[in-house]
């Protein structure tokens, strides 16, 4: 998912982040063990008891991409599957006020299943409890309202396999950098946890499974648009990095400015989430080696599938992780068609001409 999609709330210290521990596997917001999407399905047999009973469905996103179209395909593929009617499809632009607003107008319309991103733990969590409160089912994507248990208050939180990203990153600029040399990470500098497990799962891969490989120079980011200024000090005091881990795609378009801007043809980047200009670099033979992304349409099949599960009264493990995508220039539309269920980009494919 993108990092820009996620409205990335609480900013804490360089101390904090670097203190949370270091998990091999990915974990929910409060710990809870992740289950693969592709378990949490409903046969055909269930599937017959949702169809013709009317049932309806909202989907209340955080903002509109291409990420969001993505999770909404997949989302509306299998409520039309399982005879669910979509309602309301609406985009709160990073608004919390907006995004509780369109629960109210949601709720006018009765739906039984609600999917959405809580921009704001506390605000979200008064809103969101009247949908509850209502007998609403609640399937949330990536974030959790305070307070919130499972199963009385939600579904199941489906987010991205998120070690799995870290991990795919440091095996991808390994490959890259053929197993050894100086490695800098660019971290997100704020208390979120789809971010962090990220992150540390990268440095945690390097770390452990590439002996020649050292990072070392590491900054924290919390403002994408200090990206190639962190990328500058960070080549100044270590001119012969060979490769650089970015938090996720908007800030590696400012690394990457910084390279091109230094004459820098040979340090490497990877990255997480799928970014046009990014990707038009790697396919042209640029710095950047690799993008790791996630299924979105798996995460919205995935969400669709725990709201129905939840109206026959059937549980969904509490934490639910789609497959990560490891995307480089000989895959690069069949990277984009699992992530996205879009080819890539015509300026992409140009390119590959």
């Amino acid at each position: 998912m993108t990092c820009t999609s996620r409205n990335l709330l609480a900013s804490l210290s360089v101390l904090a982040f670097l203190a949370m521990p270091v998990s091999a596997q990915t974990v929910g917001p409060s710990g809870e063990a992740a289950t693969p999407s592709s378990s949490v399905t409903l046969d055909e047999a269930q599937a017959s008891e949702l169809q013709g009973r009317g049932l309806k469905a909202a989907l209340l996103w955080h903002d509109q991409s291409d990420f969001v179209n993505a999770v909404t395909a997949g989302a509306s593929d299998e409520f039309a599957r399982l005879g669910i009617e979509v309602v309301a499809t609406t985009s709160a632009g990073f608004d919390s006020a907006r995004q509780l607003a369109d629960i109210e107008t949601a709720l006018a319309l009765k739906p039984d299943i609600m999917l959405s991103l809580p921009l704001d733990p506390v605000s979200s969590a008064v809103a969101f409890e009247k949908a509850s409160a209502a007998g609403v089912k609640l399937v949330f994507l990536s974030n959790l309202p305070s307070g919130y248990e499972h199963p009385s208050d939600y579904a199941a939180i489906v987010t991205d396999d998120l070690f799995q990203m870290g991990k795919q990153a440091a095996d991808t600029l390994a490959t890259a950098m053929e197993g050894t040399g100086e490695v800098g990470w660019i971290y997100h500098d704020a208390a979120y946890y789809v971010t962090n497990q990220r992150d540390n799962a990268f440095k945690t891969t390097i770390e452990t499974d590439y002996p020649d490989m050292t990072i070392v120079a590491e900054a924290g980011i919390s403002d994408p648009a200090r990206a190639e200024e962190i990328a500058n000090a960070m080549l100044l005091q270590n001119p012969d990095l060979g490769g650089i881990y970015v938090t996720w795609a908007g800030p590696a378009e400012g690394v990457l400015a910084a390279l091109r801007a230094n004459g820098n043809k040979t340090t490497r980047i990877v990255t997480l989430d799928l970014s046009e200009p990014i990707a038009l670099d790697m396919v042209k033979g640029g710095n950047v080696v690799g993008i790791v992304a996630d299924e979105a349409y798996e995460l919205g099949r995935a969400m669709a599938a725990a709201g129905g599960r939840a109206v026959l009264g059937l549980e969904t493990p509490p934490f639910v992780v789609a497959p990560a995508v490891s995307v480089t220039a000989e895959n690069v539309n069949e990277g984009w068609n699992t992530s996205l269920h879009l080819d890539a980009p015509k300026s992409v494919l140009d390119a590959l001409q």
